[in-house]
């Protein structure tokens, strides 16, 4: 049994600790903003993100970042742009031995750097680990069966996390490539926006299939140029994270993505959807293959789509009228 903070109160956060409460875990959920922490205190339920979960009463619903104070693991559940804020706002409070989890998939921008590292940034003494793969909330509460890659760059907290987190309904397998592990679960956000908008015009499955599977290749090429393994991103944390990321409607980057797709202005469906991770690492994503001189064309026409007003239609022409070329990758960095 472990103390565990989860800090975040949106659907992972809150599936997590539905979760870890169920199997013995002492819980304790944080979050900024007040009125909704006493909303849950009051109806034990999140019903606009987990409709029918309950809280349980076991689970502490608090405001105040210092009950961190000798955790055992702290998990952030944290949107990308708010993870340096809510590091910094931990720092003070953090027991030496606590072990950080960040959930989060996403890169900082300005910066690009990956979560784990705007992490170590603000609370350098403590271990981080990362979990990614194909998880979403709503059926993590429920129960169903799911499977996620942990990485970190101590074994001794990677094992740690898996040894606590792991449950007949949550299987976690470790990994040595935390690089990869962040980088496959920040990137397909991308990609599951390409495919809603897809959706959206009413393209089929042959369209959306390409899009997934050369995406995965502009993931891995990018991924191996940062440091990152091949074979990490045809796993949970890349492949697995893709498919279930472009194919569910539990999927807000999908579901922004077909918003677009059917004409809402993508700030306009951002904001409807809510958190929407790709629409920022689109940028980033670009940005970061032209410093480290990446080839992405479906990031590149994304990237017009968001940046310059391009037409779907027009960039989707674009992409097949590229030069023709082998489909195997005979050098990753090419």
């Amino acid at each position: 049994m472990a103390d565990i903070v989860v800090l975040g109160s949106g659907g992972f956060g809150l599936s997590l600790a539905v979760m870890s409460d169920a199997h013995g875990h002492n819980v304790t959920v944080w979050s900024a903003f007040e009125d909704e922490i006493h909303l849950l205190q009051s109806e034990r339920e999140h019903k606009k993100l987990l409709p029918g979960v309950k809280i349980n009463e076991s689970i502490k619903l608090v405001t105040d970042i210092s009950c961190i104070k000798g955790a055992d693991i702290v998990i952030f559940a944290i949107p990308s742009a708010f993870v340096r804020k809510i590091a910094k706002q931990a720092a003070p409070f953090i027991s030496e031995n606590t072990i950080i989890v960040n959930t989060g998939k996403g890169l900082e921008e300005g910066t690009y750097k990956r979560l784990s590292e705007v992490i170590s940034e603000e609370i350098p003494d403590n271990k981080v680990v990362v979990i990614s793969g194909p998880s979403h909330a709503e059926e993590v509460a429920l129960g169903a069966p799911t499977t996620v890659s942990a990485a970190s760059l101590d074994t001794e907290a990677l094992y740690y996390v898996q040894e606590q987190l792991s449950n007949h309904c949550f299987r976690v397998y470790v990994n040595d490539d935390i690089i990869g592990c962040e980088l496959g679960g920040a990137l397909k956000n991308i990609f599951a926006l390409c495919v809603g908008i897809c959706d959206g015009m009413g393209y089929g499955d042959n369209t959306k299939a390409a899009l997934m599977t050369r995406g995965m290749t502009e993931i891995a090429r990018l991924g191996v140029k940062l440091g990152g393994k091949v074979e990490t991103f045809f796993g949970l944390s890349g492949m697995g994270d893709l498919i279930v990321t472009c194919t569910s409607m539990h999927s807000r980057n999908r579901r922004a993505g077909i918003l677009i797709g059917k004409g809402t202005p993508a700030d306009e469906a951002v904001a409807e959807i809510g958190t929407v991770e790709g629409y920022i690492c689109a940028k980033v994503a670009w940005e970061l293959s032209q410093k480290v001189g990446v080839d992405m064309p479906i990031v590149q026409q994304l990237h017009e789509v968001f940046t310059n007003g391009k037409d779907v239609k027009q960039a989707l022409r674009d992409l097949m009228d590229r030069p023709k070329r082998h489909e195997s990758e005979k050098d990753w960095l090419r």
